[in-house]
């Protein structure tokens, strides 16, 4: 029996893009802070994704080829509907849910590819605490995580970038490295256009003025060649891996430190023992190994993806790969020494939504930032 006075109402905020920028979505050191302290949250095992693993980054609708219905979308180029949901413990104690929706003909129409909204959820009642805009979330807690890496990983020295691909992503990668590495001063980028370029030339010049050599290069070669921390953002068809970049071993600087949060093919040289392999979450890669159709590189880019195909062929054993949580609690050292490189896949996680979320609907509610919404005084049905 439910007392007749007990408070049922539910208020929520509503948060718009510029309410996520006002409570703070776009500071990235505070991101990568973020993202850490969620690695490690991880590492202990105080978190819970989707599937019954845990760790699975989602459930995503797919379409066929052909359908007998006219009005169904067709599986064109980065076309994705799909449900990201994640429990995060510690301090966060929040619970939540990203919406993702993306067709690269948006672009045709002025809109960006992915539009994005999240649900933060009360963990114990499931009851709303906001619903917010989440591309700039999504942006910059993917682009963070490379920031986590290059901050244990990276050289203290580093002073070059080599970047392919200055879109979104390619800010927010920067950004981070900035973040883990104030020192960098130089950056090499490739991109296919002159106006993504310009506008990542203006964004660089008025957010980071102290790289004051910028280079635009004509080739992936000259993106790696004597950079020391190197990411490619780069978007294009999946499927077909011998169309993906490629990372040659005799490109690579010692001591490099790559975090690849796109799509990648490494030579057999960078694939070495020599080489350290580097995840996000070992148990990400592994779900979605059982999820998808093999060889999974085809299907799924990233070179984690490529690593367990090569697990499942038996030329690279599960022991090569190291993940970054283990890293970042001293289970597993660092950096040793200024010659070892490390290349990082970075696949990008629900849970990492919920940890940056949590951060920036506190930030809200601190500073009365968002548009306040009812959802009842008492529900009908109960």
């Amino acid at each position: 029996m439910i007392k007749e006075d007990f408070n049922t109402k539910i208020d929520f905020i509503y948060l718009s893009e510029p309410d996520m920028i006002a409570a703070g979505v776009t500071d990235m050191p505070q991101c990568v802070d973020t993202m850490e302290d969620m690695f490690i949250l991880m590492q202990k095992g105080d978190y819970r994704m989707a599937g019954p693993n845990s760790d699975s980054h989602g459930a995503m609708i797919t379409f066929p080829d052909e359908s007998p219905f006219k009005t169904m979308p067709k599986p064109t180029a980065d076309r994705r509907l799909m449900a990201m949901p994640a429990y995060l413990g510690g301090d966060f104690q929040t619970c939540g849910v990203k919406w993702y929706g993306s067709n690269i003909a948006n672009r045709e129409i002025g809109l960006p590819r992915s539009i994005l909204m999240f649900t933060l959820t009360d963990v114990v009642t499931s009851a709303p605490l906001a619903y917010m805009s989440a591309n700039l979330l999504s942006a910059y807690r993917t682009g963070a995580v490379p920031g986590v890496g290059a901050r244990h990983l990276a050289r203290n020295d580093s002073k070059v970038i080599g970047l392919l691909g200055p879109g979104v992503m390619g800010k927010t990668t920067v950004a981070s490295f900035m973040a883990a590495c104030p020192d960098v001063d130089t950056i090499k980028i490739k991109g296919r256009g002159k106006a993504s370029l310009d506008s990542f030339t203006a964004w660089l010049a008025e957010t980071f003025p102290q790289i004051v050599n910028v280079q635009i290069v004509n080739s992936v070669e000259e993106v790696v060649r004597g950079s020391d921390l190197v990411t490619y953002c780069n978007s294009g068809a999946v499927g077909d891996p011998t169309t993906y970049p490629i990372v040659k071993r005799e490109w690579v600087k010692p001591g490099a430190f790559l975090a690849m949060p796109s799509s990648c093919r490494l030579d057999d040289s960078m694939s070495g023992k020599d080489v350290r392999k580097i995840m996000d979450s070992i148990g990400l890669y592994t779900a979605w190994y059982e999820e998808v159709p093999k060889p999974a590189h085809n299907h799924i880019p990233l070179v984690g993806m490529r690593f367990m195909d090569m697990i499942e062929e038996g030329s690279m054993s599960m022991d090569e790969l190291e993940d970054l949580g283990e890293i970042l609690v001293g289970n597993i050292p660092g950096r040793q020494n200024d010659e070892e490189i490390f290349v990082m896949s970075v696949g990008g996680m629900p849970v990492e939504d919920v940890a940056w979320a949590t951060v920036v609907y506190r930030n809200a509610i601190e500073k009365g930032i968002g548009v306040s919404l009812n959802l009842w005084e008492t529900p009908v049905l109960r």
